[in-house]
């Protein structure tokens, strides 16, 4: 991750002046300082890592450690089938205000007023709890899906598995 600071935007999320790319701050986290509320993603770099690992295991029997470390990816497809479930939903202010910003943008020139979905920015503490919560129902739903599957030890499936195989698909 340190070398690749120099890429991330000037514009994300800083410590001490060095960008930290996926990096978000959440002012519902309880905290003393205001580098303890940043919640670190990395979706791109976990992405990239989990496409390397698997065709690098299988073709070149690379073992790695610390694999069970790695997190599911906070995005769009994993969060909104937490969302699209029920499992996920918007408390009634943060709904009300995601409204409000759908329909003052559907008024603008060339933008869709077809769907009306809640709107948030990409760092609001809206999207960057929908983010952290995605990560933590992946860990949870894994060995669940496991379990109901009759998986177990090494035949179970693993995180990068579900995510391709499951999640991603539905």
């Amino acid at each position: 991750m340190d070398g690749l600071a120099p890429i991330w935007p000037q514009s994300r999320t800083q410590l001490n002046g060095v960008s930290l790319g996926d990096a978000w701050p959440c002012s519902s986290m309880p905290t003393n300082s205001s580098w303890e509320r940043i919640v670190a993603f990395h979706k791109l770099t976990q992405w990239l890592t989990f496409s390397l690992m698997v065709p690098m295991n299988k073709l070149m029997n690379v073992v790695w450690a610390g694999e069970s470390l790695l997190t599911g990816l906070p995005e769009y497809r994993n969060g909104g089938l937490l969302i699209d479930t029920g499992l996920l939903t918007l408390k009634a202010p943060q709904m009300k205000r995601g409204l409000e910003a759908y329909n003052a943008n559907s008024k603008k020139d060339g933008q869709p007023n077809y769907e009306v979905v809640p709107m948030f920015s990409p760092e609001d503490d809206v999207i960057v709890e929908w983010r952290a919560c995605t990560v933590q129902y992946l860990d949870l739903l894994l060995p669940e899906v496991n379990k109901r599957l009759g998986l177990s030890g090494a035949d179970g499936l693993t995180l990068a598995q579900m995510l391709e195989a499951g999640t991603w698909k539905v």
